[in-house]
């Protein structure tokens, strides 16, 4: 179904615009939001109008959301959910939560589509979110999901304290290894006494060959006597 735009539609087509579109999305969404309507001959007319105004509603849109972003920026937004004792959550916190709660803080509507996490949170904490307006214009906001009953600003203190107090122990363990390895080697013996050692290992060594050298020779003698010297022995 053909269709003329009569104002922006974020990722399909810009006012004035038009575009071949599937029948039942013109007829349930773009044409009772009074977005599109039928490409008639009367509506084609009215393009050239109808980009003009469109392109001076875009201008007046990018500065409103460009302004909404700065007020987003770097806010804070709590959600509190029930949660046990290792802090996993029973449920999650989906981008409608968030979407909920950042159109109550500003008092200003931000469709849950504009929300980008990556995936339901399922644990208190801190996250960073990032909410995306339009094409080139988005903002950063800060998420604390705590536990039910509790007050976020104190569960946020008691999270920073638990984060420093973690750092400091990895950052200590760090140091004294670092102090371990550079302590040289502490040993009884100094190395002149070690060298002497062994210098006098090999001399105990050189001895010891020395005595087994000389009775193999013995061994060999007696081995060598003559049928004549065994005789007179014997005689004797």
């Amino acid at each position: 179904m053909k269709v003329v735009f009569l104002q922006d539609v974020e990722g399909v087509a810009n006012g004035g615009d038009v575009k071949e579109v599937k029948r039942g999305f013109a007829r349930n969404y773009l044409v009772p939001k009074a977005l599109a309507v039928p490409a008639t001959k009367d509506a084609l007319q009215r393009i050239e109008r109808l980009t003009r105004q469109s392109d001076e509603n875009r201008v007046k849109r990018i500065e409103n959301l460009q302004a909404l972003a700065d007020e987003l920026g770097g806010q804070r937004v709590d959600v509190a959910m029930r949660a046990g004792a290792s802090g996993r959550l029973y449920g999650s916190v989906t981008n409608t939560n968030i979407a909920e709660q950042l159109s109550t803080l500003i008092d200003s509507e931000i469709g849950r589509r504009s929300v980008e996490i990556p995936e339901p949170i399922r644990d208190v904490g801190v996250y960073e979110v990032n909410i995306r307006l339009y094409s080139d214009i988005s903002a950063s906001v800060n998420v604390l999901v705590h536990p039910m009953d509790t007050d976020p600003d104190e569960y946020l203190q008691f999270l920073e304290t638990r984060k420093q107090s973690e750092e400091d122990t990895d950052t200590g363990t760090g140091d004294e290894l670092e102090a371990e390895l550079a302590t040289p080697m502490n040993t009884d013996q100094p190395v002149e006494d070690i060298g002497a050692s062994g210098e006098n290992e090999d001399e105990d060594t050189a001895d010891s060959s020395n005595e087994v050298e000389a009775d193999e020779e013995t061994l060999s003698e007696s081995s060598h006597t003559s049928p004549d010297e065994e005789s007179v022995e014997s005689t004797e």
